[in-house]
């Protein structure tokens, strides 16, 4: 059976684009990640858009967005407990979220870059 080059080239084309789509449903799950941010009671600091003790997330987000390692920047500071300093001067650490699953924080810190 011979191809044609564009045959080839339409064929590949086709392939690349259901990979992005294929990407494109392999999302952030919302759900899982509030009921996340809930459970380890990182509402009691931060909120989705108002800045409360800790920055709002959209304000995270756009710290991080669109940086190479804004995903691994968020993912360290909610899994090693670093020093945090907040606006009126204080300082405390961090809390850790409860959980070692690497799907589950690429999916909250994915979430909060959403923001």
């Amino acid at each position: 059976m011979k191809f044609s080059a564009t045959s080839l080239i339409l064929s590949a084309a086709l392939v690349s684009f259901a990979g992005l789509t294929t990407t494109a449903h392999a999302a952030v799950d919302a759900d899982a990640a509030q009921a996340m941010f809930k459970k380890n009671g990182c509402n009691k600091c931060h909120d989705p858009v108002k800045n409360k003790k800790g920055p709002s997330l959209s304000k995270i987000a756009a710290k991080y967005k669109g940086k190479a390692d804004g995903e691994a920047s968020i993912t360290k500071n909610i899994t090693t407990g670093p020093k945090v300093k907040f606006d009126d001067g204080s300082e405390d650490e961090h809390k850790i979220i409860d959980t070692k699953d690497p799907k589950e924080l690429k999916n909250i810190a994915d979430w909060i870059l959403s923001n």
